[in-house]
């Protein structure tokens, strides 16, 4: 069943994108670790830690894909389930700072021994061990959009006011985790990070398996909402996007169907909060931030959604635009962001993979219809002829 399930899930360009994500994935690593520094071919650990980001950005934006493309769902909060992956990943690699922190306390956080805590809070415990820490990357993001998502669906609030509490959601948990006294660094947030499961998170070759591992989770994501989204479930999907009230009508439980793909899409920002932050050495409550959940909207939208490989281009796309314009024209770069999004909303409504699609459909419709025009033109002559 599992094997079928996967099966289904591996079409054409899904599984050209998953061959071409595994080739990054091990390619990226050789050529960072055994190509010397003066080759040509040489891939500096800056530029793969800042392609290990961009993939990280690229799961954000599939996971927003499964929910907006898919369900019609447009969530503005997948920022805070991000961050709350990160930060469950930012707890297990404080705990392994212990006593070469600057206080030098084994058990507490430096963030803490300067705030004059005592001991532990009780939330902080288990997460010493990286098993522990890896579930708590699923199931906090999993348990507060489930636990959202069953109020918010059984009230059957949809459209701009759905879109307006994610919002509402994320921008609390910003305001909560500012707080110094909610045990999570406050503003300056989690960092300082030493090392992951015994190797240093500066190494290179710490650095290479991080970027290895977000490509990898990345394909295996893919192939997983690719396989949600062919399934029967998938289409009733599509469904409760297109016609909720008649899929409501045709017996369905449409709440259980929006809860169970907005969990899935939360665990998967969850996985990618977790991947960014032993890469970029850093986690605070600027990841809560609203603009950032709507700068996942534009990527999504950019690179086509409901079309899962869309928004794994945008992403990428508009991020390399964004380290482009803020280092030559840093003063510009929010016009640019905004600019783009109106144009694609004006010229591109269906994203950059949509409109190739869209254009390649309307030629084969364009071609099966010349050739049917001459096949029934070729018979008129022949029963003219005769």
């Amino acid at each position: 069943m599992i094997t079928s399930f996967i099966l289904r899930a591996l079409e054409g360009r899904i599984l050209v994108a998953v061959a071409i994500l595994l080739g990054v994935a091990a390619l990226v690593p050789m050529l960072n670790l055994l190509m010397p520094a003066g080759s040509p071919f040489h891939v500096p650990t800056y530029v793969m830690a800042l392609m290990g980001k961009y993939l990280c950005y690229a799961l954000l934006a599939l996971a927003l894909d499964l929910v907006w493309g898919y369900c019609g769902i447009l969530s503005l909060g997948h920022g805070a389930f991000f961050a709350l992956g990160g930060y469950a990943m930012g707890m297990y690699l404080m705990r392994q700072i212990g006593s070469r922190g600057v206080y030098g306390n084994p058990i507490l956080p430096d963030f803490m021994v300067f705030l004059n805590w005592k001991e532990l809070p009780w939330f902080w415990h288990g997460f010493d061990m990286f098993w522990f820490a890896m579930i708590m990357v699923l199931v906090v993001p999993g348990l507060l959009a489930f636990v959202f998502g069953w109020f918010a669906f059984r009230s059957r609030v949809n459209g701009v006011y759905l879109s307006i509490i994610t919002q509402a959601m994320t921008y609390a948990l910003l305001l909560a985790f500012f707080r110094n006294d909610m045990g999570f660094g406050g503003n300056n947030g989690l960092t300082d990070f030493k090392e992951i499961v015994g190797y240093s998170v500066q190494a290179d070759g710490t650095r290479a398996v991080l970027f290895a591992l977000s490509a990898i989770m990345l394909a295996l994501c893919l192939v997983i909402a690719s396989a949600i989204v062919r399934s029967k479930y998938g289409k009733v999907l599509v469904g409760v996007r297109d016609a909720e009230s008649r899929t409501r009508f045709l017996g369905y439980r449409v709440e259980n169907i929006k809860l169970f793909a907005f969990v899935v899409s939360a665990m998967m920002a969850g996985i990618a909060g977790a991947l960014f932050v032993p890469q970029v050495g850093i986690i605070n409550p600027g990841e809560f931030a609203p603009a950032n959940s709507i700068e996942v909207v534009i990527w999504t939208a950019v690179g086509g959604r409901g079309t899962l490989i869309g928004p794994i281009i945008g992403a990428i796309v508009v991020n390399f635009g964004k380290s482009f314009f803020t280092g030559a024209f840093p003063e510009l770069w929010l016009f640019a962001l905004g600019g783009l999004f109106v144009a694609t909303t004006l010229f591109l409504p269906k994203g950059i993979v949509g409109t190739v699609q869209q254009v390649m459909k309307n030629r084969r419709e364009h071609r099966a219809a010349r050739e049917k025009s001459t096949v029934a033109l070729a018979d008129a002559s022949a029963q003219a002829a005769e």
